[in-house]
């Protein structure tokens, strides 16, 4: 995925699936003028990661 498009996801006021590697994850923070972005993992608020934004996978309904 693209910095661009992490951040729609990011303000959109709807729901967008999104994974990184095989876990369902909910976008934080983008980090546009470096191309990261932090993740919460699952459910779970305290388990985050901060990674390259062309490691996340936009999943298609």
């Amino acid at each position: 995925m693209d910095t661009a498009r992490a951040k729609q996801i990011y303000d959109s006021d709807q729901t967008i699936a999104v994974q990184l590697d095989a876990d369902s994850v909910w976008i934080e923070n983008v980090d546009v003028a470096n191309g990261m972005v932090t993740v919460t993992v699952g459910n779970n608020p305290i388990h985050t990661k901060t990674v390259s934004c062309d490691r996340l996978k936009e999943i298609e309904k």
